[in-house]
């Protein structure tokens, strides 16, 4: 078989702090992620394109910052995600976590298509034996339905805009996917390594073939049963809670009487517990 030319990924979001839906030792885990990239990268000698928020926070400590220079990858190409600037503002780079390591030697970033950057008809990168014009951009992407209303991004609409990239390669977007667009080239939204919400997908990588521009998926291994709801379902049961509290009143609201005689009626005639009614007696005085 070939091998790749490159290792596609995006959105590290390396931390130190652990994310609430996480159940394991965090620290270990995305370090397990990154050392199997770092893997990937030594047995075909390759560049490893990352599709930006390389950090989860622009400002990295210290230790973060020692721990990413021993398990970032080799050969690894960046771009800066609104995660990694200050302001989510580009000319504020200087003072970011990457620009400590590009100036330590650790990695590089790629001059182009950086969060809120429009793509440049100049970018490529030289990835082994021939040059392809590759599109590294920390833009939003989906596929199917729109995730929010008047979301933009859509990947098959970013394939025909930017046609004379053959690959386009997108961070942000937390789900991974790729497509194959009508003039032959190729979207691959890596998704997050670090599953870093309960409804991210068990986290992928994608070796990409230059001669032939199509990629294969490769599932970084993850263990089930450490990623939880139940932070999810203690809001869904406090939202319920209020949604039954608000019902009551509703039912039991008299127009006629003030808001302040229709609560007073509503705890004689109702269970509430004291703190909720010192929350409500405090909202009143301050109205």
């Amino acid at each position: 078989m070939k091998e790749p030319n490159a290792i596609l990924c995006s959105d590290f979001h390396l931390r130190e702090d652990t994310p609430i839906c996480r159940a394991d030792n965090f620290w270990e885990t995305q370090w397990r992620k990154v050392d199997f990239v770092s893997d990937l990268q030594k047995q075909y000698n390759c560049p490893v394109l990352h599709a930006g928020d390389l950090f989860h926070r622009w400002k990295p400590s210290p230790y973060l910052l020692s721990a990413t220079m021993e398990h970032l990858p080799n050969k690894f190409y960046t771009i800066y995600g609104q995660h990694d600037l200050p302001q989510h503002n580009l000319e504020l780079k200087y003072k970011s976590g990457i620009y400590v390591l590009e100036k330590a030697g650790k990695l590089e970033t790629m001059d182009y298509c950086s969060w809120g950057q429009k793509p440049k008809d100049i970018s490529s990168i030289l990835c082994g034996t021939k040059e392809q014009k590759i599109l590294v951009w920390h833009n939003f992407t989906y596929m199917g339905k729109e995730p929010f209303p008047g979301a933009k991004g859509r990947a098959h609409v970013l394939l025909e805009k930017h046609k004379q990239f053959d690959l386009i390669v997108t961070g942000d977007n937390h789900q991974s996917f790729h497509v194959l667009g009508l003039n032959g080239n190729l979207l691959v939204n890596p998704g997050c390594l670090t599953r870093q919400r309960a409804n991210e997908e068990m986290p992928k990588v994608y070796l990409w073939y230059a001669e032939t521009n199509t990629v294969e998926a490769i599932e970084v291994p993850a263990k089930r049963g450490v990623v939880t709801r139940e932070h999810i379902e203690k809001v869904e049961e406090r939202d319920e809670r209020i949604e039954a509290f608000i019902s009551r009143l509703e039912m039991e609201w008299d127009k006629a009487l003030s808001f302040e005689e229709n609560m007073k009626n509503f705890f004689e005639t109702n269970r509430v517990r004291k703190e909720v009614k010192s929350i409500i007696h405090k909202a009143m005085e301050n109205d």
